[in-house]
């Protein structure tokens, strides 16, 4: 096992329906939306116990950094995580497909900084791992379960873990934009598929925050191919996925962000109007409720 990485349970989601495991590696090449560069990600099984990990094959040293919330260094725009000096950004649509398909162990190579953003969405990543995986037997698990609520805030955005007998995640955001508006989703793994309801759900942007955002050397790779961008007079370039495909999105960051955890803790996860920072915040929190 690598030595950085600590023999934690990393079951994604309780009872999910289809719990998949890696038989052969897959390969993907693509563009990092922030940085522009292209990468190659190999994802390889991995033994059991080790979890979810990135090595960086281009460096010299072969430098590891787990799918961990303690790793986290960045959740400006996406989620960058970093062990050392090493660092690999917007990693939350390759984790949230590994996650929503139950592959629990999984060995990450990446010749670069910034995993692929591919067409914007994990539908890609949810194809090709559904080619290299099984259908394993899952045997009886006590899974965490919250007994009280815990809460993250920023004004008038929030995310919050409540107790519930099943895990379900519900999403809701509000833009002033007519084409996107006030939307809302919620989605149960345990009767509903994430490969087909949630995957597919591309990321979004607003026409007049681009310049603002290039200026800041952001999405040096986003372009009309892996990303919607939606102006005040509608969708630039369409059709959707979805009707509601923004907030669908945002549900799959907040699966990705929360599989940092390992172990998700039976909850209702609820958002409005969040960010990778109060996802990643909202994990800490479920971290430091586990300690107890």
């Amino acid at each position: 096992m690598p030595h950085c990485l600590l023999p934690i349970s990393h079951r994604p989601f309780p009872h999910t329906p289809a719990m998949l495991t890696l038989q052969t590696e897959i390969v993907k090449s693509g563009i990092g939306v922030h940085t522009g560069v292209k990468t190659t990600v190999r994802v390889k099984p991995a033994n059991v116990g080790e979890g979810r990990y990135f090595v960086r094959v281009d460096l010299g040293d072969r430098p590891i950094v787990p799918a961990r919330v303690e790793a986290v260094v960045s959740t400006t725009l996406s989620t960058e995580i970093g062990w050392g000096e090493t660092r690999i950004r917007t990693v939350e649509h390759l984790l949230a497909a590994l996650t929503g398909l139950g592959i629990e162990n999984a060995c990450i190579e990446i010749d670069g900084p910034e995993v692929p953003l591919l067409d914007g969405s994990a539908a890609e990543w949810v194809e090709i791992l559904e080619q290299a995986a099984i259908a394993r037997k899952t045997t009886t698990q006590t899974y965490p379960r919250l007994n009280s609520p815990l809460w993250v805030q920023q004004d008038d955005a929030f995310v919050c873990a409540l107790p519930a007998p099943e895990t379900r995640f519900t999403y809701g955001i509000d833009f002033d934009v007519p084409a996107i508006a006030n939307q809302w989703h919620s989605w149960q793994p345990t009767s509903s598929d994430f490969a087909t309801e949630i995957a597919p759900a591309r990321t979004f942007a607003l026409a007049h925050h681009l310049d603002r955002l290039r200026s800041q050397g952001l999405i040096k790779g986003g372009n009309l191919d892996n990303a919607l961008v939606c102006s005040v007079d509608g969708w630039i370039n369409p059709p959707l996925r979805f009707a509601n495909e923004p907030v669908r999105h945002k549900l799959l960051d907040l699966v990705g962000d929360l599989s940092l955890l390992g172990t998700i803790p039976v909850a209702h996860y609820l958002a409005y109007k969040a960010s990778h920072r109060l996802h990643v915040q909202l994990a800490q929190r479920i971290v430091e409720f586990r300690s107890r």
